[in-house]
């Protein structure tokens, strides 16, 4: 063991190597240094530990695993992936995808200073909602409107401000669990407001909401079911009459539209999804909604609503806790915009973009691209395949979308190591597994990223000439592959 310790290279002399000499032209020497001697400290410990000697790989092969080893080590978590999954609001994948004018904006903010809360006509303080409220206004019809970091910070903001220590009404059907143990009831509970229930699961009427108002209400809530439906012996009460029933007995009246489109998404056959600007004319007091999902922007939730209520909602501690910041306002404004023109939002807003695409578009290059992929020596077929998906898990979740696949069935490996592969590769792809393929949905892949799936299964091959030209250069072992 003593004779294979002394026989590791030091670090200067394999810093000396084309192969680290290379990686210092990209990376600081600080990083390739560190990295040498972390690895390095691993490879000794794992010499003390072995049972018998083992065979050390040259000064140059270990040079070469080092370098690969540090450009693992390197590589982002976060960078962009194509989205093969079909599901356009996927959200590990972050959502909706930003129009090229809310990303030019956001650049363009990020890069200098910005006017985020100095009224550039007086030069005196303004508020930062200022820089959405009007366009919300103009599209929404509300009074007034406030901006928070998502919609579970929209919920407990509102609900802080206008309902601690007294009663809200919802009915027990609107319950909602959003994905990453998001329950109402506790967002209800840690804004100071209780929670009163009403109806049954399957059953709420305008009735149990009049027997349950009392002195301690504050407001009668209704919440979108945006990611579960009920059916069968079902019956709810509608907006308009509990808006009335509320305005009656004096009290407010929130919706919780949860995804918040602006848009008709009717006209792609996903149904009964409301928008705000229906909520509103209904009279509802406030309208919740996220900005990330159908409406197609960065991630906030949305307030829109009667002047006097807003202002409360501004006005209470927690509105600066959760506030948004000048990246999210510029990006959000210009997706707002965008709006404004009926004739070419769908071909600025990504997502309507993605959904307007035609079922024979997606049939056309999924034949176009078949060919090109069952060409790479990873694959050993693949098959233009048509298919249906949905909106998102958590948006619209129970209502089919038609889409084109591409089906892949792997020459070497497994299906699940050909999607691990591609998801570590570069562009890094993620399709999704169905039983011994794995599907390229092009129903959330943008055209021009049609190109960049050959590629990325292209560079499989290599992958696969690098790792057997490597593989009997001994311990240690290259670093977990899969860092999804």
């Amino acid at each position: 063991m003593s004779n294979v310790l002394r026989n590791i290279p030091s670090v200067n002399e394999l810093l000396e190597s084309a192969a680290l000499r290379k990686l210092m032209e990209r990376a600081s020497r600080s990083v390739v240094v560190s990295g040498v001697r972390d690895f390095l400290g691993n490879l000794r410990s794992e010499v003390q530990s072995a049972a018998a000697d083992i065979k050390l790989p040259t000064a140059t092969e270990l040079a070469e695993r080092i370098a690969r080893w540090i450009q693992h080590e390197e590589q982002p978590t976060l960078r962009s992936v194509v989205n093969a999954t079909g599901i356009l609001l996927h959200t590990g994948l972050g959502r909706a995808p930003l129009a090229e004018d809310a990303v030019t904006a956001l650049v363009e903010i990020a890069r200098d200073y910005a006017s985020l809360e100095v009224d550039l006509t007086t030069g005196q303080r303004s508020q930062r909602i200022a820089a959405v409220e009007r366009l919300l206004i103009q599209l929404t019809g509300a009074e007034a409107a406030a901006v928070v970091n998502n919609n579970a910070g929209a919920t407990l903001l509102t609900l802080a401000a206008l309902a601690t220590g007294r009663e809200v009404i919802v009915s027990r059907g609107q319950l909602v669990e959003i994905g990453g143990s998001y329950r109402l009831p506790e967002v209800m509970q840690a804004s100071g407001a209780r929670l009163r229930e009403v109806g049954t699961t399957n059953k709420t009427r305008l009735a149990d909401y009049q027997a349950a108002i009392c002195d301690d209400t504050a407001a009668l809530m209704h919440v979108h079911t945006s990611n579960y439906v009920l059916e069968g012996f079902v019956e709810s009460t509608p907006l308009t009459d509990l808006v009335a029933l509320a305005h009656r007995e004096h009290r407010l009246a929130i919706d919780d539209i949860g995804s918040g489109a602006l848009w008709d998404f009717g006209r792609y056959g996903i149904g009964g999804e409301p928008r705000p600007q229906d909520s509103l004319a209904c009279g509802a007091d406030v309208v919740l909604m996220s900005g990330d999902k159908l409406l197609g922007g960065p991630q906030c939730g949305i307030i829109v609503g009667q002047r006097a209520c807003i202002d409360a909602i501004v006005r209470h501690p927690l509105a600066r806790a959760l506030r948004v910041d000048k990246l999210t306002l510029a990006a959000l404004a210009a997706t707002l915009r965008l709006y404004r023109d009926p004739d070419t939002v769908e071909e600025k807003i990504p997502l309507l973009t993605l959904l307007s695409t035609s079922v024979d578009n997606l049939q056309l290059r999924a034949e176009r691209l078949a060919p090109q992929l069952a060409a790479c020596p990873a694959i050993a077929a693949a098959t233009p395949r048509s298919d249906t998906t949905y909106l998102g898990g958590g948006s619209v979740p129970t209502q089919q979308i038609p889409t084109w696949c591409v089906a892949l069935t792997p020459a070497h490996e497994s299906v699940d190591s050909l999607a691990a592969r591609l998801r570590r590769g570069h562009p890094a792809v993620m399709g999704r597994v169905h039983r011994e393929t794995l599907l390229l949905d092009l129903r959330s892949v943008f055209a021009r990223q049609d190109q960049l799936l050959v590629k990325a299964v292209q560079a499989l091959a290599n992958h696969e000439t690098e790792k057997a030209a490597t593989s009997a250069t001994g311990p240690p072992a290259d670093p977990p592959q899969d860092a999804s």
